[in-house]
């Protein structure tokens, strides 16, 4: 924090919200929309015509770098044709040419972008490069977070941590916050508060095994609301004016076009900005599987034929602005009585105060009946924290488990370089007795137990593809997960959502692991209780 105040100290008013940005691996604001757009392929394009490396050389650089941006920086130091162009790139400079690449569109685009890249690495050192190379993908990874960052620009400008941290909330953009902070000082952030049709991050809420927890945490004064297997989107209204953002900050409003027109319609509030969940459901209003809703969101044309083939509710259960007013420092139970008063005919999430933690768990049972993730749980008393994911909310889903196979395994990168971390797990067909592909994940191990893992299966190894190491069927592990979904990437046809290890079955052999009838027999299960896609 104190080099990062430094640095900001040194700076030309102009040069500050780049800097911030791109030290954290951002270049715009992530409620902008822009992108750079820029593959690894091109990329490379471009690296490739600085140096003369054989493919040995290559591989045995591959093998050493931790992430691409390392990769970059030592293919440039061993075999550079050239040294740098004379006169070192500028922030400013670099950042305007960024600025040129994301705006660059249409035919011919790629080459574009890539003459615009050459010119920033043909004057880069290595070093510059890789750093470069890392806020293209946005994989900085040298220990710089967003709230260290935050730290520095609060002792660069000699205001409370808390200040410049509800500013960045509210803003959404630490170049902006750390510029008025080190212009304006505490005055400036002090009027910082949600603007119309700028999103801010939503407020995001702590796992829990068991409804007891936070039940007794917050003596019993809690909300429980159905976890809506859906999409977060916030919605910003003012008169006719309706923009709809993704739990990312995207605007999705051109996707969705039933739902604005429902806001439009029914909404009574003129100027508003809510919380909400566009589920997709079927033609008996029973939601679909996540993906099918991911179908709605990706759609650019032909909106509203995908419109028809899949139906959209939007729930709400939040308000974060009112006709000017902010509501985000309220209780949550004040901001729930008012976004009933002003929702008009807008559907509202299902919701209970329970006064017993059994009353609770019968209510997350019928939101699993009803085809739902599980249910949230709010202190009443909470206010909306931006980004914030503090105990004042909590989640409990409906979990699923099932005894799969460890077949193949990528090498890591960042913290994992030098484990195998990535798993690909694999059912096995009864019938067939062929281990087949049900999702990958490295979610779940810790650190010693990367290591065992990783140990065991390259005493297993048969061959490797790249970074991929294919393994002997042998090693078993426990899966949670949330959902089955199908998959044409996998040839079981079928994947899991949000799989996480729980645990080394070491007591069992491959022959004992789940079949792929079974994982099939669940994915059916579900639509007991889902619609079932057409």
């Amino acid at each position: 924090a104190a080099l990062l105040a430094e640095f900001l100290q040194e700076l030309a008013p102009e040069e500050i919200p780049p800097a911030a940005r791109l030290i954290i691996g951002q270049v715009f604001p992530e409620w902008e929309g822009r992108a750079l757009n820029l593959s690894w392929r091109a990329v490379m394009a471009v690296v490739d015509g600085l140096v003369d490396a054989p493919p040995e050389v290559r591989e045995q650089i591959s093998a050493r770098a931790v992430d691409g941006g390392e990769y970059v920086q030592l293919l440039l130091e061993q075999n550079r044709r050239d040294d740098p162009r004379p006169r070192p790139l500028t922030i400013l400079e670099a950042y305007v040419t960024l600025e040129q690449i994301a705006a660059t569109a249409g035919r011919g685009s790629r080459a574009r972008k890539e003459a615009l890249l050459r010119t920033m690495l043909e004057r880069a050192t290595p070093l510059e490069a890789k750093y470069l190379a890392k806020v293209i993908y946005q994989e900085m990874r040298h220990g710089v977070s967003e709230g260290l960052l935050l730290d520095g620009i609060a002792r660069a400008a000699g205001v409370k941590t808390k200040v410049v941290r509800r500013a960045n909330q509210l803003w959404g953009d630490v170049g902006e916050v750390a510029l008025v902070a080190l212009t304006e000082g505490e005055a400036g952030l002090a009027g910082a508060t949600i603007r119309l049709f700028r999103p801010v991050k939503p407020m995001l809420a702590q796992t829990a095994d068991e409804l007891a927890d936070p039940f007794q945490r917050h003596d019993g004064r809690v909300a429980l609301e159905y976890k809506l297997d859906g999409a977060r989107v916030q919605i910003h209204r003012r008169g006719n004016k309706v923009r709809i953002y993704s739990r990312r900050l995207a605007d999705v409003t051109t996707s969705l076009p039933d739902v604005v027109a429902e806001v439009q319609a029914k909404l009574t509030a003129g100027e508003a900005v809510l919380d909400g969940e566009a589920v997709a459901v079927d033609d008996q209003g029973r939601p679909l599987p996540f993906q099918h809703l991911m179908r709605r969101f990706r759609r650019v044309h032909d909106v509203a034929e995908t419109a028809a083939e899949i139906p959209v509710e939007l729930h709400l259960f939040d308000v974060l602005l009112l006709n000017g007013e902010s509501f985000i420092d309220l209780p949550c139970e004040e901001r729930w009585s008012a976004l009933e008063q002003e929702a008009g005919g807008l559907p509202l999430v299902r919701r209970l105060l329970p006064s017993t933690v059994e009353e609770g768990e019968a209510f997350a049972q019928a939101a699993h009946h009803d085809g739902h993730e599980g249910v949230m749980v709010k202190a009443l008393d909470s206010a909306y924290t931006p980004g914030g994911r503090g105990k004042a909310w909590s989640k409990l889903k409906h979990v699923m488990s099932l005894d799969l196979v460890i077949v193949a395994a990528d090498w890591g990168y960042g913290r994992r370089h030098g484990w195998l971390s990535n798993y690909h797990l694999a059912a096995r067909d009864a019938e067939t007795l062929e281990y087949l592909l049900v999702g990958k994940t490295f979610k779940g191990p810790t650190d010693a137990e990367f290591r065992l893992i990783t140990e065991q299966l390259l005493a297993l190894e048969r061959s490797r593809q790249r970074g991929t190491v294919i393994v002997q069927p042998q090693i078993i592990v426990e899966v949670l997960f949330n959902e089955i979904q199908e998959s044409s990437q996998y040839p079981s046809g079928l994947a899991l959502r949000f799989a996480r290890i729980a645990r080394l079955r070491e007591d069992k052999g491959p022959a004992e692991a789940d079949t792929l009838q079974t994982v099939r027999e669940l994915y059916e299960e579900q639509f007991r209780y889902k619609g079932h896609p057409a």
